[in-house]
């Protein structure tokens, strides 16, 4: 009985010692969490999906983000670019533009329209399907009025000097200049949708009290432009809805 007990407590005694002598068992270091994507980025991917004519994936991003986010003004337009009809977006006017060499819908969206994520709502203005390639030559709808173009100053020849005998002096009359008259702008509404323009802007900026302000004085220069006065109501409600989370 002695030596069965001693048997088993060598055996216990070598496992012991064959267990310190193995190799350490060390947990492996956890991984780093993948960094977020912020919204910023996501809806420029939702963008260039849409760009790509990938119209459904980008749907499905922008639902993402606005189900986060409700208020994000850059997906509400991006996703108002997928629904909303595109004269409605733009207003009904528009102007023909030539395309030149290196005009991409982007550009021209920035240049014309003041923001290039409205790229997709030029080419759906356009009939066009994305993604679009553009050609030298290519005929295009810009929205709005054309740019005026400044007139051409002539130079008007120097009428001939006659001699003549000195004249008497005459005596000096002091003119009298009449008051200004009162200003009144009045309606203007070339100035009303710049300034809507850079409203929407800076909307999508996130510049909401700006985008409000600069929407009031639009509506004062064109007070009978509904889509001024229907960016105005959505940028006060965003505006109020901004200062209710605060």
């Amino acid at each position: 009985m002695s030596m069965r007990i001693g048997i088993i407590a060598a055996g216990l005694g070598a496992s012991v010692l064959a267990g310190c002598g193995g190799p350490s068992r060390v947990n492996p270091a956890p991984t780093p969490p993948t960094a977020g994507v912020t919204a910023a980025n996501e809806t420029e991917l939702a963008f260039g999906l849409l760009m790509q004519g990938k119209e459904g994936s980008a749907a499905g991003k922008l639902k993402s983000i606005l189900k986060r986010d409700p208020m994000n003004p850059t997906a509400t337009m991006l996703a108002g670019s997928i629904k909303g009809d595109p004269k409605d977006l733009l207003g009904p006017q528009s102007y023909p533009y030539t395309v030149r060499a290196g005009d991409t819908m982007e550009g021209l969206a920035q240049r014309f329209l003041g923001n290039r994520l409205k790229a997709y709502q030029l080419v759906r203005y356009n009939g066009l399907r994305a993604p679009v390639t553009l050609a030298g030559g290519q005929m295009l709808r810009i929205p709005g009025e054309p740019p005026r173009p400044e007139p051409v100053r002539r130079a008007e020849p120097e009428p001939a000097r006659p001699v003549a005998a000195p004249a008497a002096p005459k005596p000096r009359v002091v003119a009298v200049k009449p008051a200004a008259p009162a200003t009144n702008p009045g309606t203007n509404p070339v100035a009303a949708r710049q300034l809507r323009t850079a409203g929407l802007a800076a909307l999508n900026q996130g510049g909401v009290d700006r985008a409000v302000g600069l929407l009031r004085r639009a509506k004062q220069l064109d007070p009978s432009n509904p889509l001024i006065a229907r960016d105005l109501t959505r940028a006060e409600r965003i505006a109020a809805t901004v200062r209710a989370r605060k």
